[in-house]
């Protein structure tokens, strides 16, 4: 497990973070429903090489949660803006997933944050995404909140399982679990799903160009939470169609294929 012993205010909420390693700035942004515990392998392979930060987005992981609290798009932009001015990195290298992706480009096209390089994978951040099932959460919010544990954790189970090509350890299970479970933890679980909207991606999907920056883009091959073909599309206006495809990895490829992640983090390496 990953260790976050610290704690930043962002603007009266308590963001839980953490830092290990030496050398250049790494900042590792992670996505739903999940936190930074997602890079709890990874991140300690690449603290060989850089100074790697980790923190947990509004509404996550050990950051607070709370009734009433915002924890959309709309708001993790500007939390990586605050913690890159707190930390003092200036064009810091980037690596996301997901919602971090997201966070990571509308920092860039809202918050003018510069990287040195940005490696994403699997971002929500084209049109459509979505699926069924974040709509009839969106609309039955309290109904869901409102499950008994069993029934919430079944659904939780399955939930994290569909993000995965191949079948999660318990261990995972526990690691990605626990945050959502409790009289804390489960609001929040459905909470954040309720506030998903494509709106926030829309607002700088015609921005998306070639960033000032090497950019590289990988995708799992059976992600199906957001398919192949919206990494290729995101990728004609990105990387001018560059695209690694990564075989046998769904959307969560830190516990499908690590080694692909770490590969190309080092293969850029000076």
């Amino acid at each position: 497990m990953l260790s976050l012993p610290n704690r930043y205010d962002h603007n009266g909420t308590s963001i839980a973070w953490g830092s290990i390693g030496e050398g250049d700035p790494l900042v590792l942004i992670h996505g739903t429903p999940f936190s930074s515990q997602v890079w709890r392998t990874i991140a300690p392979l690449l603290a060989e090489r850089w100074k790697v930060y980790y923190f947990d987005l509004i509404g996550y992981g050990q950051s607070e949660k709370r009734d009433g609290q915002d924890v959309s798009l709309a708001v993790q932009n500007d939390l990586l803006a605050d913690m890159l001015n707190y930390w003092a990195l200036d064009r810091p290298e980037v690596l996301c997933h997901d919602f971090g992706g997201a966070t990571a480009l509308r920092a860039f096209y809202l918050n003018d944050l510069r990287y040195k390089r940005i490696t994403i994978f699997d971002p929500v951040a084209v049109a459509p995404w979505g699926s069924p099932f974040v709509a009839h959460v969106r609309k039955y919010e309290a109904a869901f909140a409102g499950l008994p544990a069993y029934a919430h954790d079944a659904l939780l189970r399955a939930y994290l399982q569909s993000a995965a090509h191949k079948t999660l350890t318990e261990e995972a299970l526990g690691v990605y679990m626990a945050p959502w479970q409790g009289d804390v933890g489960q609001p929040a679980f459905y909470r954040q799903i309720a506030q998903m909207d494509q709106k926030y991606t829309d607002e700088v999907e015609g921005r998306y160009a070639s960033l000032d920056c090497p950019t590289t883009l990988l995708w799992g091959e059976k992600d199906e939470w957001i398919p192949l073909e919206r990494g290729r599309k995101l990728a004609g206006m990105l990387t001018d169609g560059d695209i690694k495809i990564i075989p046998d990895a769904g959307h969560l490829v830190q516990e499908d294929a690590p080694e692909a992640i770490i590969a190309a983090m080092f293969q850029h390496t000076t």
